[in-house]
């Protein structure tokens, strides 16, 4: 019983939590956009969708509220008004940061790793996960331990 009461304890917190945070979000409006210009907008969020939050490390810039975030953004938009192409804003953001602020980096030799890295984990598992298999397939019945309804049942084993 004390598990029920900790659980309905737990809801009853939660359901307050969300009921005074109502009101917080009720109040919430669209962030303005940070230019005039929709168009200069559109690409300054295609680009930003492209660079990793170098904070976050799990968002894009376009995402990420963090401060640097916003300042990557306003760089990227400074770039645009100066006629900066996309490549050479994301080719200055990868000199001044390396690869790693590139959402998807260029396949090459330092970044091998972290393309097929999870491919090779994974292809590993799996082989560990066959030999593993194929040996216990191997083994006699007496080396596992009998189930539940074998147990159950009676059988000519004598006890121990």
């Amino acid at each position: 019983m004390p598990d029920a009461v900790t659980f309905l304890t737990a809801l009853r917190r939660l359901l307050m939590a969300l009921c005074l945070a109502l009101p917080l979000a009720a109040g919430a409006k669209e962030a303005a956009p940070a230019s005039d210009d929709p168009v200069l907008e559109a690409k300054v969020m295609r680009i930003s969708a492209e660079l990793r939050c170098l904070v976050c490390q799990n968002q894009t810039i376009a995402d990420s509220h963090a401060d640097l975030a916003q300042d990557l953004r306003g760089q990227v938009r400074e770039m645009l008004r100066q006629g900066k192409s996309e490549a050479q804003i994301l080719d200055y953001m990868t000199q001044r940061y390396g690869d790693f602020v590139l959402y998807r980096p260029p396949v090459k030799s330092t970044t091998t790793l972290l393309w097929y890295g999870p491919a090779a984990l994974l292809i590993g598992g799996v082989i560990v996960l066959i030999l593993v298999l194929r040996r216990r397939s191997k083994l006699p019945d007496d080396r596992f331990e009998p189930d539940a309804a074998e147990d159950a049942a009676p059988s000519d084993a004598p006890a121990r």
